[in-house]
């Protein structure tokens, strides 16, 4: 790896924490970015050096494009780390990184490009014999086009964001008035939340199990995938919890996905970290459904099984370091849970619940991790996403892990926000999610089951 490095994190919350970390211990410089509603968060904290970037809306400071290029530049950063969410996957920000002759910490602006664009990237994914779900070719623009499409491809369907992420930008629509009423709804959350207004539209796959491939990719063309993670407890096309592996794909199945995400990756020239998402039916036939070109929110559940640090490796590889692994090394072991604590109200509709942390306890012990950007007396803005915590638990097997999870959410203590432990908490308890039995449609069923507790 290359000397005298130095990264920007263009980020916020827990991720921009845990990239600090990695660069800690790469020994990389880091420089935190913040608004003034961030001013007392612990990355700006953590970091080298923070700089402010604009005022508490995101589109003022973490969509902020010149602002952000201005904050590296000034501080001397060679690199800019995306994190998740916000620029991460915008094409317009990492042409710019380029223009500045910045190196971007994840794939190159052509490959979000061709992958961004959902038509292009169901081509390449059908180009290797890959099956897509049938939807519109491409961006949809205007009411009328929606129903165009719609007339072709039938209800239920979905209204995605070509920039989504986190559950947000997706409405499920099964008539031609919800259309007609989530349609520009749709599109304003896009642009709220990314940047980016524009949307596509997708047959809606009845009962699914929502499967992803995490690989790594480097520009000498070596490519590894990790074990699948399965993400079909939602709510609201929020993932609630991930594990690792799936409890309903059989090994060869497994394969068979890991081997598409390779020719997949191959076929985009796809350089840096990465994850293929898939819809899997209820006869385990599956679907292409987008490739995610940034690092996830449920990363630490594949490093918890493998031992591979993906961050790291993220930095590496854009450093031009080849791949340290070969799909031989990538070995799984045991069985990994996370999930995510939100500052919700399960009593009010699960409506965000900021405020002081008043006193948080942190839970421990062997096989236990916390990704979190909390401490005691910090005040939870009402400006950002509500995900307060991670909380990943490793154990030899599902059973176990269960186990430690229940352990985990009853000695995690954050007091002063509303928050979802214990929802999470009677999930662990859940017969069918015990048993592996699940689908996306689970924690509405479970949720109706709760009427009068919640």
């Amino acid at each position: 790896m290359k000397k005298q490095n130095k990264i920007l994190i263009a980020n916020r919350g827990e991720i921009a924490v845990r990239i600090i970390r990695a660069c800690k211990e790469l020994g990389i410089p880091c420089v935190a970015v913040y608004s003034t509603a961030d001013k007392e968060s612990l990355h700006v904290k953590l970091a080298d050096e923070a700089v402010c970037i604009g005022g508490p809306k995101s589109s003022d400071s973490y969509l902020n494009i010149n602002n952000i290029i201005s904050a590296a530049i000034a501080t001397g950063c060679n690199s800019i780390h995306p994190g998740y969410g916000f620029l991460s996957e915008n094409e317009k920000f990492i042409e710019v990184i380029e223009r500045c002759n910045l190196i971007f910490i994840g794939p190159e602006s052509q490959t979000i490009r061709k992958l961004g664009d959902k038509a292009m990237a169901k081509q390449i994914a059908k180009s290797v014999n890959i099956p897509v779900i049938e939807g519109s070719e491409g961006i949809v623009s205007s009411l009328d086009e929606a129903k165009e499409v719609a007339s072709k491809i039938g209800f239920p369907l979905l209204i995605k964001a070509t920039c989504g992420g986190g559950g947000k930008g997706i409405s499920i629509i099964h008539n031609q008035d919800e259309l007609a009423k989530m349609f520009e709804l749709t599109k304003m959350e896009a642009e709220a939340n990314f940047g980016n207004p524009d949307v596509y539209l997708e047959r809606f796959i009845e009962k699914p199990h929502h499967i992803e491939v995490q690989f790594l990719a480097d520009k000498f063309g070596n490519v590894v995938y990790f074990p699948e993670r399965d993400c079909s407890v939602q709510r609201r096309n929020q993932k609630m919890l991930e594990e690792s592996p799936s409890p309903f794909l059989s090994k060869s199945l497994s394969f068979e996905l890991g081997e598409a995400v390779v020719r997949l990756a191959g076929a985009s020239e796809y350089i840096n970290a990465g994850t293929v998402e898939f819809i899997v039916d209820e006869n385990r036939n599956y679907y292409f459904l987008e490739v995610n070109t940034r690092i996830q929110v449920e990363h630490p559940v594949t490093e918890a099984i493998t031992g591979v640090d993906l961050v790291k490796e993220q930095i590496r590889i854009a450093y031009g370091d080849k791949l340290s692994y070969k799909q031989e090394d990538i070995s799984s072991l045991g069985h990994a849970i996370e999930c995510r604590i939100t500052a919700e109200d399960p009593n009010n509709n699960f409506r965000p619940s900021p405020g002081l942390i008043k006193n948080l306890v942190l839970p421990g012990g062997p096989g236990v991790r916390i990704d979190t950007y909390l401490y005691n007396n910090y005040e939870i803005s009402p400006h950002y996403d509500s995900l307060l915590a991670k909380l990943i638990v490793w154990a030899p097997t599902r059973k176990e892990a269960i186990r430690k999870m229940r352990v985990a959410l009853e000695q995690f203590i954050i007091d002063g926000v509303k928050n979802n432990m214990e929802i999470l908490y009677l999930i662990m308890h859940n017969t069918n999610f015990v048993r592996g039995v699940y689908d996306t449609g689970f924690i509405k069923i479970f949720m109706e089951t709760l009427k009068g507790e919640f």
